[in-house]
C-alpha cells in the first residue's frame, strides 16, 4: 500500500524549502501519494513561488486576511485543516521550519493521529522571544513530530539535549540549497517582467549589495539604526549601488522611505518573487539581511552575509565564516560592510568558505529516510 504525504505550507520561504520536495516525492509515486495544502498565510508571494516550480495545491486554504493576528491565524489554521486530514487521511504531514503555519499543522495532524515531520528540524536560538514569534513556533513543532529531518549537525545536537530520540532524527542538509542550485541556473535564461526591470535600473559595471530586512524585533529604532547605515555606506561609496526590495509592512516602509527614498545609489523597489530575488543575488558583491533564509542560500553562491540581528538560530553559518552578525548599531554594519568592500583578501576568504547548510541533495536524503520506515 502506498504511503499517504500530505505537505502543508503557507508562506513564500516555506514554499521554496518545500517544493523540490514537492518534486521528489510525486517522482517516487511507486511508493507514495503525494498531495498539497497551501494555507495561503502569505497569497501573493506563496502563489509566485507556486508558478515557478509548476506546483498546483490540491487544497488551498486561503487564510490571508488584512490585518490578521497570530492569534486568529492559529485558529482558523487547525480548524481548517481539521476537514482536510479527514478526508485525505495522511500517514505522514511534513511541515516546515517556524512559521505558524507550521505550528499550527503540527497541533492539528497530532490530534488527527498522522504522523508529522518536520523539515529544517532542531533550529534554536534558545530565547523565546527572538526571533518572535518563530523560535516557539519551532519548539511546539518539536515536541509534536515524529520524525526530524535536521539540515546539520548543530540542529541534531539541539533536539538531542530536548531528549529526542536518535533513531527518528535524520541529518539531510536543508532542501533550500537544492531549491536553490535548480533555480539559479534556470533564472539566468529566464526573462520576465520583474527581472526585466532589475537589468534596466542594476548596473553591471557597479558593485551591487542587496539588502533584505523584515524581522519584528528590528521594527521601530532597529530599522532607523539600519537605514541611517545604509544611508551612511552609500554616501561613503557612491560607486556602490543598494538594492533594497522594501517590505510591505509600514513599520518597515515608514522609516525606510523616509531616511532612503531621496539617496541616490540606493534603489528601493517592491518586494521580488523568487526568480528574480535568485537573480539579484547572483548579480550581488555581499547582502545585508536579516533574513534567516539568505544566511543559508547566499554562500552556496559565494557571497557575503552580513547578519542584522543580535543572535541567530543559524550558528553554523557564523561559525563557518560564510555570515557575520552585526546587530542593529549603526556604526557595526557601516565598519563591516565596508571592510568587506575594501580588503579584496577578507572578501576573497568568506566568498570561498564551504556552505554548511548542504550540496543539494537533502530531498532525496528525506524520501530515501521514509521509505525504510515501516
Amino acid at each position: 500500500m502506498k504511503k499517504k504525504n500530505l505537505l502543508v505550507f503557507g508562506t513564500r520561504p516555506e514554499a521554496i524549502k518545500m517544493a523540490p520536495l514537492v518534486k521528489e516525492l510525486q517522482k517516487n509515486h511507486q511508493d507514495f501519494e503525494t498531495k498539497v495544502c497551501v494555507t495561503a498565510q502569505h497569497r501573493e508571494m506563496l502563489d509566485q513561488v507556486l508558478d515557478f516550480f509548476e506546483i498546483v495545491p490540491d487544497y488551498d486554504l486561503d487564510l490571508m486576511k488584512p490585518n490578521q493576528n497570530l492569534h486568529q491565524l492559529t485558529a482558523d489554521i487547525i480548524t481548517e485543516l481539521k476537514t482536510v486530514l479527514e478526508e485525505y487521511q495522511p500517514h505522514y504531514v511534513f511541515v516546515h521550519g517556524d512559521t505558524t503555519t507550521t505550528m499550527a499543522t503540527a497541533i492539528a495532524s497530532f490530534y488527527s493521529g498522522a504522523k508529522v515531520c518536520h523539515i529544517e528540524a532542531g533550529l534554536r536560538t534558545w530565547n523565546k522571544n527572538s526571533p518572535f514569534p518563530e523560535e516557539m513556533n519551532r519548539q511546539i513543532t518539536g515536541r509534536i513530530t515524529d520524525y526530524h529531518f535536521a539540515p546539520t549537525q548543530q540542529s541534531k545536537e539541539n533536539l538531542l539535549l530536548e531528549n529526542i530520540k536518535e533513531s527518528n532524527i535524520n541529518v539531510t542538509g536543508n532542501t533550500v540549497i537544492d531549491a536553490l542550485l535548480e533555480s539559479s541556473e534556470r533564472v539566468k535564461h529566464l526573462e520576465n517582467e520583474e527581472i526585466t526591470h532589475l537589468k534596466s535600473i542594476v548596473s553591471t559595471q557597479k558593485e551591487l549589495i542587496l539588502v533584505t530586512g523584515h524581522r519584528r524585533e528590528n521594527h521601530g529604532q532597529g530599522f532607523v539604526n539600519i537605514c541611517s547605515a545604509l544611508k551612511e555606506i552609500a554616501n561613503k561609496k557612491p560607486e556602490v549601488q543598494i538594492v533594497y526590495p522594501v517590505h510591505l509592512n509600514p513599520k518597515v516602509k515608514g522609516p525606510v522611505n523616509e531616511i532612503l527614498g531621496a539617496v541616490s545609489n540606493i534603489h528601493l523597489i517592491d518586494p521580488l518573487g523568487y526568480p528574480a530575488f535568485v537573480w539579484l543575488m547572483n548579480q550581488s558583491k555581499l547582502i545585508i539581511t536579516d533574513s534567516g533564509g539568505v544566511q543559508e542560500e547566499a554562500p552556496s553562491l559565494g557571497k557575503p552575509v552580513l547578519v542584522m540581528r543580535n543572535n541567530t538560530e543559524r550558528p553554523e553559518a557564523v561559525e563557518a565564516g560564510t555570515v557575520i552578525l552585526v546587530g542593529t548599531e549603526t556604526s557595526k554594519i557601516v565598519e563591516e560592510t565596508l571592510s568587506l568592500l575594501e580588503n579584496k583578501e577578507r572578501y576573497k576568504e568568506m566568498s570561498g568558505k564551504h556552505n554548511p547548510y548542504g550540496d543539494g541533495k537533502a530531498c532525496a536524503r528525506i524520501v530515501a529516510f521514509l521509505k525504510d520506515q515501516k
